[in-house]
């Protein structure tokens, strides 16, 4: 390849570049916004996702910047601890039998400047508006009217991917019946909430929710009418997160947001000399920590495939990760949804302590929850 292209800069299209930087291809990175996202959005690394960052030389700098979460607990709103599943049953299949609490905009920047270090260039405002696959390569034309030309491009900019529109593309699936709420707090829930974990996933069936540590503060997650103002929703926050536990005043909340959720996969992941990869590709319900993990391993994966020139290894690696995010990603992220709200989780949670109570059981849960087994 004399060139490759990568459109977004988010840890998928950058983590895509990089990979293909060090393989000796030059890279452009095309990116919409002014400056690399700083909003917090995904925050958990799964093991074989730091395997690869190992690989790529960034590990130790997110690790730096991360807190180390070996155990994961399953709650019930009411009942309280139910089971909590630790990850050392995972030591023999990889050098990190732990997720990494990190949000991912501590990441991006360390892709981007190893990127720099390897020759790549990222243009930032460049919006794609158009794709036009042509004789070797592919014409992409920025919303500001700039050119750029490739061999290939690798399509990582987001669940709304212009690239994927422009090629008409199909994105079929569903869109979930509530919309997630996410609040960031300052609030100490180690001791509001005595042996809590790292990461909880909390069962209700009127309201469940996920707690889940950062470095820099605890992340609250709740499901929320989908019909109701934005507005109203936020005013009534206050008194949905003291009821999951009072400090006698209300939270202290640094950052709330709103947005819906999809599940949807693309018709195909790869288009002529043009190759969709995370959200572009895929969505999925953020239960599990699965989007940008596997949508990391997308980037690895197809860029290892473009690299080494056989069209047929392309069509492979292109094809598995169509696989991988129909039958693990949808299947184990919605799995968790259905479980979190069951109008009975008692059978849920029977079990669950039967899991934690059984290491080989454990294991095989956890292959398959981290995405090790996708790989395999």
């Amino acid at each position: 390849m004399k060139r490759a292209l990568v459109a977004g800069a988010g840890p998928v299209g950058l983590t895509a570049a990089l990979t293909l930087a060090r393989g000796g291809v030059p890279v452009t990175v095309l990116e919409a916004g002014p400056e690399l996202a700083a909003e917090s959005r995904a925050s958990t690394f799964h093991p074989p996702t730091l395997e690869m960052l190992d690989g790529l030389g960034v590990l130790p700098e997110l690790m730096a910047r991360g807190l180390i979460a070996r155990t994961f607990q399953y709650r019930d709103r009411r009942g309280g601890p139910v089971a909590t599943l630790d990850m050392a049953v995972l030591a023999d299949d990889t050098p990190h039998p732990y997720r990494v609490q990190c949000e991912q905009s501590k990441l991006t920047p360390i892709l981007m400047e190893h990127l720099l270090r390897h020759g790549g260039e990222v243009v930032f405002g460049a919006a794609v508006r158009e794709v036009l696959p042509q004789a070797g390569g592919v014409l992409v034309t920025t919303e500001a009217g700039a050119r750029f030309t490739g061999d290939r491009l690798v399509a990582a900019d987001g669940a709304h991917s212009a690239v994927r529109r422009s090629l008409g593309v199909p994105f079929e699936g569903i869109t979930y019946p509530e919309r997630f709420l996410v609040a960031s707090t300052e609030e100490d829930l180690d001791t509001l909430l005595p042996g809590i974990a790292p990461i909880n996933y909390v069962f209700d069936p009127e309201e469940w929710l996920v707690l889940l540590r950062t470095p820099d503060h605890w992340r609250v997650l709740l499901p929320t009418p989908e019909d109701t103002p934005d507005g109203a929703e936020l005013a009534r926050l206050a008194g949905r997160l003291r009821a999951v536990a009072d400090p006698g005043r209300d939270w202290k909340v640094t950052h709330a947001s709103l947005y819906r959720v999809h599940q949807r996969v693309a018709a195909r992941f790869r288009d002529g000399p043009v190759l969709l990869a995370g959200d572009a590709a895929h969505v999925n319900n953020p239960l599990g920590g699965l989007g940008m993990n596997s949508g990391i391993h997308d980037a690895v994966l197809l860029a290892a495939a473009l690299l080494s020139g056989d069209e047929a290894a392309v069509d492979e690696a292109a094809g598995r990760r169509r696989r991988v995010a129909l039958d693990h990603v949808r299947a184990i992220s919605h799995g968790n949804w259905e479980k979190l709200r069951s109008a009975d989780p008692a059978a849920h949670h029977a079990e669950l302590r039967a899991l934690a109570a059984d290491p080989r059981a454990a294991r095989a849960h956890l292959l398959r929850a981290c995405l090790i087994t996708s790989l395999r």
